[in-house]
């Protein structure tokens, strides 16, 4: 799994038209875009995709649509998560019949279930998914902790086969990189946090910036796991400006005004979200131009 997803993954952004209809045009040059900038594998469907706001029947559509462009370069997970376990688990079965490599599933969020809970919730999932899950934690979006003790439970069920950790505790992450079994993957779930996690023992990363700037940030993530540890220092420190711009107005609104600036697709969001200022847009613009310079 390590060959499959380890690495650069991109959490792909859904580009939106004016009226709010998926704007398949600018997805396909997004798609393009990160392929060959040398991302690994794209993850599609995940809260960088707005997968919240986007309808079941949209949802199968915008996957057959990366399938179709993909065209097999690249593996696809596809964000499959909540706090309904059994809708999930009809979800997965009808999934089964997509060609792509792993779901993505993020803890469940607003239900506030406890670490026997959230294990079990996983664990049905994966008794019940003929795709390997890739588990995510996020307690700013979920108001809930997959501790580290759980985690390396859930590694022990066969068909779960890595976390995207975005828990920002530094602490937690080392103690399942230092305890997990060597085909169990420990992914970033933070791009300013995936140097550090990476030169400790991660495996690779799950990556917002990487949908504006992928030669930029998978040539880090990819210095870093060949023990490039200068390199990969000096590059991480020249996209710190851009960690920093996407946290600024909230994911993905921040991003999608880089992509506007970019050129790669409007910045359309669905609500609740709107869309970024004018001086987000500038300070893009102006980092964009330095980095590239």
């Amino acid at each position: 799994m390590k060959e499959k997803f380890g690495g650069t993954g991109v959490a792909l952004a859904t580009p939106m038209n004016e009226d709010l209809s998926i704007d398949y045009g600018g997805l396909e040059q997004l798609i393009n875009l990160t392929i060959e900038g040398g991302v690994n594998y794209l993850v599609v469907m995940g809260t960088t995709g707005e997968s919240p706001t986007i309808d079941w029947d949209e949802k199968l559509d915008v996957l057959s649509f990366v399938q179709d462009i993909n065209s097999r370069r690249v593996p696809i997970v596809f964000g499959l998560g909540g706090n309904n376990t059994k809708a999930l688990i009809e979800q997965a079965k009808v999934l089964s019949t997509f060609d792509i490599d792993a779901f993505l599933s993020v803890s469940p969020y607003y239900s506030k279930p406890s670490q026997k809970g959230i294990q079990r919730h996983y664990e049905l999932l994966a008794d019940n998914s003929e795709k390997p899950i890739i588990l995510y934690n996020v307690p700013s979006r979920t108001a809930s902790n997959v501790t580290a003790e759980t985690t390396l439970e859930l590694a022990k069920h066969e068909n779960i086969i890595g976390m995207k950790e975005a828990s920002g505790d530094i602490e937690q992450c080392l103690e399942i990189v230092f305890n997990k079994s060597d085909d169990f993957l420990l992914l970033s779930g933070d791009d300013g946090s995936t140097y550090e996690l990476i030169k400790n023992g991660a495996e690779g990363v799950i990556s917002v910036i990487a949908n504006i700037l992928p030669e930029e940030f998978t040539f880090m993530v990819n210095s870093t796991l060949n023990s490039n540890l200068d390199a990969g220092k000096k590059l991480n420190k020249s996209l710190e400006k851009g960690y920093e711009l996407l946290a600024s107005e909230g994911n993905p609104v921040s991003l999608k005004a880089g992509l506007l600036v970019d050129e790669i697709c409007r910045d359309t969001v669905r609500p609740p979200l709107i869309e970024g200022s004018v001086t987000l847009q500038n300070s893009w613009r102006d980092y964009l131009r330095k980095i590239r310079a």
